[in-house]
């Protein structure tokens, strides 16, 4: 199909879902400091870019307001045996465009989500193949026994087969590439929401799907998201009623928030860890004065750039108390953590200047920090803190601050052209072997992906091997906590928090905070 046609075809599928909204349609108005990116599901595993786009996309099974798994696309699921999945789809679901959703669907998605530009293939790790049984029953084949699968796919989207044939969009471009193609800035789902109208960077418009096979929990019949990277000016306009909500509240603004009569402002936990990471893959750095060797690649200087970090300064003065400080790479209300475990290094300056001279920079050494500047809570002035307190032990940190396109475009797959980083992971399964898996594995293709420094060790993969097919919770739950331990004794990485998730709206708006930062538009409700 040309692209006009295709063109014309979404602008009259948008005209056909607008026309059956009523008179009176709920219109609500939110604002983030940054954008999606994507309309495309599989392009970026980023909490912004799965959640914007699970208003589109239904996966088989989902969350539900309480972060429970609970049946979508599949009304129901068995195991024949301990390796293979077997889903009975729901049936007479349509996508946008009309077309029927059946057992195709799903093949193609697994076919899709597993091929290059896709990002989410380490959920579907376990997999070896995908069979169609009938129009609507699939079997999904693993290697081993899972016991974690159905938390694996909560957050895979369903794809149409016909039209990413019909628009030439069967694989997902690499956005660390800018590569684009229909499913970029188009989308076609079986989910609540329609797009309407797409500016990248700038707005995004949605509607109500009237044929949703599921009923509506809120009221909201049309969306309007804006993208407004200022936090003041965020601020700013929810005081005056210009947007009814803000995803990202910055810690310095809560308490103006809450002295407003008209606003209120929503915490809870959140299940994402922020942490730093060294580049230790290569033989020399590419953003450090340190020629012909790589420092990282010392544990003496892993653990000097750990004990240099007073958490307790960043807590207080940074996050404004809204971080829970961590010495693991996952926090509470994740499955294998536990208190006892969850200890940081000392914070130690004048050891840890020790351990840098035995290293053999007594003088320290000069070295790049790639940070977003958009993506987490205060992010840029966490980084800030950090440079600062490197400082001390005779660190010399350059930061470069970027948003997060240009940002994980410079430091994600396939190149990980970093040797600094800071990153936030929210295990999507609230099981620990998602971050270990994801974040320390060994970097083989599906392991590892996200893993931008390049750790390796082979006692740790082996213990992650045995973690995904172990049924017996204790010995899985022991594996979880002696795999934690190689990494802290590694100094692998530098956890630094777990965030609070802080939201604002204007009191006439119910919504669903939830610990994984998600924000489902199917549960807002305008009063």
């Amino acid at each position: 199909m040309a692209m006009a046609s295709r063109l014309a075809a979404s602008c009259l599928a948008v005209a056909i879902g607008l026309s059956a909204l009523p008179a009176s349609a709920v219109t609500f108005k939110w604002a983030n400091d940054g954008d999606a990116n994507s309309m495309d599901p599989y392009t970026r595993s980023e909490t912004f870019l799965l959640t914007f786009t699970q208003n589109f996309y239904d996966p088989l099974v989902r969350r539900d307001k309480n972060l429970k798994v609970e049946a979508a696309l599949a009304e129901s699921w068995e195991q024949p045996n301990p390796t293979t999945w077997r889903f009975h789809l729901r049936h007479g679901v349509k996508f946008h465009d009309g077309t029927d959703f059946t057992a195709d669907d799903v093949v193609f998605s697994y076919q899709r989500v597993i091929a290059p530009g896709s990002q989410l293939n380490g959920y579907m790790q376990a997999v070896t193949s995908v069979k169609k049984i009938d129009d609507f029953t699939v079997d999904f084949l693993t290697k081993v026994p899972d016991p974690i699968f159905l938390e694996e796919i909560t957050g895979w989207a369903i794809m149409s087969k016909k039209w990413s044939e019909t628009n030439h969009a069967e694989q997902a471009m690499d956005l660390t590439k800018k590569e684009e193609n229909f499913a970029t800035r188009h989308e076609n789902g079986t989910g609540p929401y329609v797009l309407d109208t797409r500016e990248p960077d700038r707005r995004t418009t949605m509607h109500a799907f009237p044929g949703w096979w599921d009923k509506m929990t809120g009221n909201a019949d049309k969306i309007e998201f804006n993208v407004i990277s200022n936090a003041a000016t965020r601020v700013a306009a929810l005081l005056s009623g210009d947007i009814d909500m803000m995803y990202t509240v910055p810690p310095q603004d809560v308490q103006r928030l809450q002295s407003s009569a008209d606003l209120k402002v929503l915490e809870t936990p959140e299940l994402r860890t922020i942490f730093m990471g060294f580049d230790q893959s290569r033989p020399e750095l590419l953003k450090s004065d340190v020629k012909g060797k790589n420092p990282f690649k010392d544990i003496r200087v892993r653990k000097a750039f750990n004990m240099a970090i007073d958490i307790k300064a960043i807590q207080s003065r940074v996050m404004r108390g809204q971080s829970h400080p961590t010495g693991l790479m996952y926090g509470p209300g994740v499955n294998g953590w536990t208190e006892a475990s969850d200890v940081r290094y000392p914070y130690d300056v004048a050891d840890a200047k020790k351990l840098l001279a035995d290293a053999g920079y007594p003088e320290g050494f000069g070295v790049t920090l790639d940070c977003p500047n958009d993506r987490y809570i205060n992010d840029e002035a966490v980084c800030q803190a950090v440079t600062a307190m490197l400082a001390r032990i005779g660190v010399r940190v350059t930061l470069n601050a970027q948003t997060r396109l240009k940002y994980f475009a410079e430091i994600s797959n396939p190149d990980y052209r970093t040797s600094f980083y800071m990153l936030g992971w929210t295990p999507n399964t609230y099981d620990a072997l998602n971050t270990l898996y994801n974040q320390a594995g060994t970097r083989d293709g599906t392991r590892g992906i996200f893993n931008d420094g390049g750790y390796s060790s082979p006692k740790f993969d082996a213990l992650l091997d045995t973690i995904a097919v172990e049924t017996d919770h204790a010995k899985r739950d022991a594996e979880i906590l002696e795999a934690s331990q190689i990494l802290k004794d590694d100094a692998a990485f530098m956890p630094l928090h777990q965030q609070v998730v802080v939201w604002a709206s204007r009191k006439n708006i119910d919504l669903v905070e939830q610990a994984d930062n998600g924000f489902q538009l199917r549960f807002v409700t305008v009063k």
